[in-house]
C-alpha cells in the first residue's frame, strides 16, 4: 500500500449505504443517507462507558479517604462547576450536568487519537479478516460528529432564547440588534451572521484540530512504513519512535483543550441566551 493510499484508508469511515449511493467506481457510500457506523458506534461505546463509570462510582462513594478514580472525578467536577459558576449568567440546572457531559465525552472521542493509529484497524481485519477493512477511531475526526453536537447545542441556544426572552423578545433580536431602530435590514444580517457562527465555531473548531492531529500520528507512522527499510531501520525507527513520542506528550494538551473550547463555548452561548436584550 503506498503513501496515498495508507493515508486514504485510515481516513475513510466505514459506512453503510442504500445500493443507490454506492460510487460504481470506488465502492464506497457517497449518498447523504450515508450512516458512518465507526463513528457511531464508538461514540455509542464511549458514552456507555461513562454512564458505567459514573454508576459504579456513585454505588461506592468513599467519604474518608476517596480513591484515586473519586478523587480525579470530583476534580473535574469542581473544574466544571467553577467554570459554569464564572461563566453562566443566573440559574439553570441543566447547564452543568451538561457542561460535563460535552468535557468528558469530547475528551473520551479525543482521546481514540492516542491510540495507535493501525492498532485497531488491524484487529478489526483480522476480526473480519478483510484486509481492506474501513476503521476511523476517532469520532471527533468526523465532521457529522463535530456538526451534530453543535448543532444539537445552536437547538437548545434557540429553546432558550425564545423561553426567556419570549416569542416577540426573540424577534426583537434580529430587528433591533446591534445598531438600533433604524437599521434593521443590517440588523437581520448581522444578527443571523452571528447565530450562524455559533454551530460553525463549534463544530469546525474541534473537527479541524482533530482532524489535522490524526494527520500527523499517519504521517509520523508513514516514517516507519515506507522509509524504515533495510539499514535506514537503524535511523528512521528511532526518530519515529520520537516524534510519535513528542506528538502524543503534545496532543494531550491539544486533545484536552479543544474539549474544554467546546464546553466553554457551549456555556457562554447558552448563558447568552438566558441574557435579556435592552430595548432600542
Amino acid at each position: 500500500m503506498g503513501t496515498v493510499e495508507y493515508i486514504q484508508h485510515h481516513l475513510q469511515n466505514n459506512a453503510v449505504c442504500s445500493v443507490d449511493s454506492i460510487n460504481p467506481v470506488t465502492g464506497l457510500c457517497e449518498g447523504f443517507w450515508t450512516f458512518n457506523m465507526d463513528t457511531i458506534l464508538i461514540s455509542i461505546a464511549l458514552g456507555v462507558l461513562i454512564v458505567l463509570a459514573a454508576a459504579r462510582l456513585g454505588k461506592r462513594l468513599e467519604t474518608g479517604a476517596p480513591s484515586g478514580f473519586q478523587n480525579a472525578v470530583e476534580g473535574v467536577l469542581d473544574f466544571v462547576g467553577g467554570q459554569v459558576r464564572d461563566t453562566f449568567p443566573g440559574k439553570n440546572p441543566l447547564i452543568a450536568p451538561l457542561a460535563l457531559t460535552i468535557f468528558v465525552w469530547v475528551w473520551l472521542m479525543n482521546f481514540m487519537d492516542l491510540v495507535p493509529v493501525d492498532l485497531l484497524p488491524l484487529l478489526a481485519q483480522m476480526v473480519t479478516g478483510d484486509p481492506h477493512f474501513h476503521l476511523k477511531v476517532v469520532p471527533t475526526t468526523d465532521l457529522n460528529t463535530t456538526m451534530a453536537m453543535a448543532l444539537s447545542v445552536f437547538a437548545l441556544i434557540i429553546f432558550y432564547n425564545i423561553k426567556v426572552k419570549g416569542l416577540w423578545g426573540f424577534t426583537k433580536m434580529f430587528l433591533f440588534h446591534p445598531f438600533g431602530k433604524f437599521f434593521i435590514p443590517f440588523n437581520i444580517v448581522m444578527t443571523l451572521i452571528e447565530e450562524v457562527s455559533k454551530p460553525l465555531s463549534l463544530g469546525l473548531r474541534l473537527f479541524g484540530n482533530m482532524f489535522a492531529g490524526e494527520l500527523v500520528f499517519l504521517l509520523i507512522a508513514l516514517i516507519g512504513g515506507t522509509l524504515a527499510v533495510g539499514i535506514g531501520a537503524l535511523f528512521w525507527a528511532p526518530l519515529q519512535a520520537l516524534l510519535g513520542l513528542g506528538w502524543l506528550i503534545f496532543h494531550i494538551l491539544v486533545i484536552t483543550l479543544q474539549a474544554f473550547i467546546f464546553m466553554v463555548l457551549t456555556i457562554v452561548y447558552l448563558g447568552m441566551a438566558h441574557t435579556e436584550m435592552d430595548d432600542h
